[in-house]
């Protein structure tokens, strides 16, 4: 039987000669470890997904010379590794290639092509119909890649009938929380029903919104999993396919693994983008305490900067709770009152607001007072601004363009307000002293641009708002669905009305982490001028 090893590994999109040098690094590493075998994930010597880098010939010519220049340098193993691939007439491919005795073997090209949620792969690339029966050390193995194996009776299903013994399925499958669970599942059906051996091989790193957990594994032929890879980090497994005690880890339980998740998303979209430093705004809430925490775990406290801007309406144990939870985490905190600036609008504004009285239009200049702030110090001192609002607050535009939602990365755009709080408590318990104060947890949520102000007053229940929402966005359900469920009908009607009008502002919003699997972005396309009520 083979020794095989997974390399679970980060490519950045787009770096082609760093990609290629780690996955010789990781080559080596396998080879040293004494593998027939070593398999990388989908497109990992361009990166994934390369989007309309696709459309470049000169990309894709390039991504062939950096594979043919790898090919050069292995030797004593096979390897497995995704590429684009291109023929004669200039259709592209997404391609698996074989490489063994210094240059490509053989190459498979995926057949089964996603063009769904934030899939667009019909976009750009031709299905193959070669079979993918490659031949390792005696050993026949059925290569192919990611939703080949989704589908049923495809192609894995000919290769498992034709003689492969093992089955290589190469991925970048991206992360939603609990996507581990529903790929085990599927891929000990395909191992059972094949009767082979079945290797996934997962991408991990965040690329833009999306993040790819990893957790690459091994199936032995009774469905049983034979061997398991960490989530969220680079590693190579080693696996003996005669051998039934290989490294299997443990799954992470649901909060760790949407927090992990969190981290590694923001950390790859500041780094693969040169970022070295972020700050952000520090309100005393715990959408920002959340987010501070995620920064401080994913750069350091020592480049992290928070900025506390308190306004008119900013409570005393607001801003004691900003100081506090700065303390605790030991990150650098800039206070920038904006009571001064806020009252020089005003006056400016005196003539022509005369006689009305004061609305959002107010609430929403101590937003943009603050966005204006975070931006001139992120242009002064650099670094990234990573802006603190969540998904609950951007289903419904309870946010102010060119204010709070100025910044670079949205850490936690994709969570729903009830995650944040179960988040936040989490954060709290893997530590001996609680970083994020009580009373933050505690407080009703508030955005303080006027007196007495709570969320809840305008949103209704976050817990029955974040309902309607999952049902709505998640589960597309009508409104009379909603309503059956047993949820006020009048909520309901305001929510998604809320929702429906408010496609200008999340078209604006940064990029953020995408953690549920329909995030406001390519898994949700609705027309901004769109007059279908439900």
């Amino acid at each position: 039987m083979l020794k095989i090893s997974l390399a679970q590994i980060n490519p950045t999109v787009g770096d082609l000669a760093g990609n290629t040098r780690k996955i010789l690094e990781y080559t080596a590493l396998a080879q040293k470890a004494g593998a027939d075998l070593v398999i990388f994930p989908e497109l990992a010597v361009c990166g994934y997904p390369p989007e309309d880098l696709l459309l470049k010939k000169h990309f894709v010519a390039d991504n062939i010379k950096a594979l043919d220049a790898l090919a050069k340098k292995i030797r004593g193993l096979s390897v497995i590794t995704g590429f684009v691939d291109s023929d004669a007439g200039g259709k592209i491919y997404n391609a698996a290639a074989l490489i063994s005795d210094g240059k490509v073997q053989d190459v498979y090209y995926k057949q089964e092509l996603p063009n769904y949620g934030v899939f667009d792969e019909k976009r750009y690339f031709s299905c193959g119909k070669n079979s993918g029966i490659l031949t390792v050390k005696g050993t026949r193995v059925g290569i192919n890649i990611c939703e080949d194996i989704w589908i049923n009776e495809a192609v894995y299903k000919a290769q498992a009938k034709a003689g492969a013994k093992v089955l290589v399925n190469i991925s970048s499958s991206p992360y939603h929380a609990g996507k581990l669970s529903i790929r085990q599942e599927l891929l000990k059906a395909r191992a059972r029903e094949t009767k082979t051996h079945l290797v996934y091989v997962n991408s991990i790193g965040g690329q833009d919104e999306l993040v790819f957990d990893g957790g690459s594994m091994v199936m032995s032929p009774d469905g049983a999993v034979l061997a398991r890879a960490v989530q969220f980090d680079e590693t190579l497994l080693n696996v003996d396919l005669s051998l039934p005690n290989n490294p299997v880890a443990p799954v992470l339980e649901s909060s760790e693994e949407i927090y992990k998740a969190l981290v590694l998303g923001t950390r790859d979209y500041a780094s693969k983008n040169g970022f070295k430093k972020v700050a952000l705004g520090l309100s005393g809430g715990v959408d920002s305490a959340l987010v501070a925490c995620i920064a401080c775990d994913a750069f350091g406290p020592e480049n992290v900067t928070a900025i506390s801007m308190p306004g008119p309406f900013t409570a005393k144990a607001t801003r004691q709770d900003a100081r506090q939870l700065a303390k605790n985490l030991k990150i650098e905190i800039k206070e920038i009152p904006i009571k001064r600036i806020f009252a020089a609008y005003l006056k400016t504004m005196a003539p022509y607001f005369a006689n009305l009285r004061p609305d959002t239009a107010e609430e929403n200049i101590q937003a943009r007072i603050r966005g204006n702030i975070l931006m001139a110090m992120a242009n002064k001192f650099g670094g990234l601004i990573l802006t603190t609002g969540n998904k609950s607050e951007m289903a419904v535009g309870y946010c102010t363009l060119y204010g709070d939602m100025s910044g670079g990365y949205a850490v936690i755009k994709d969570v729903f307000k009830t995650k944040v709080y179960e988040l936040a408590r989490y954060r709290n318990s893997i530590c001996r002293d609680p970083l994020i104060p009580k009373s933050v947890l505690l407080r009703a949520p508030s955005a303080e641009l006027r007196s007495n102000q709570t969320d809840e007053e305008t949103l209704g229940s976050y817990e029955q708002l974040d309902k309607i929402l999952m049902a709505y966005i998640e589960d597309r359900a009508s409104p009379q669905d909603i309503v059956a469920s047993g949820i006020d009908a009048k909520m309901v009607a305001r929510t998604i009305h809320l929702v429906d009008t408010n496609e200008y502002k999340r078209r604006q919003a940064p990029p953020g982490v995408k953690i549920t699997p329909c995030a406001f972005g390519k898994d949700w396309r609705l027309p901004i001028t769109n007059r279908y009520k439900e």
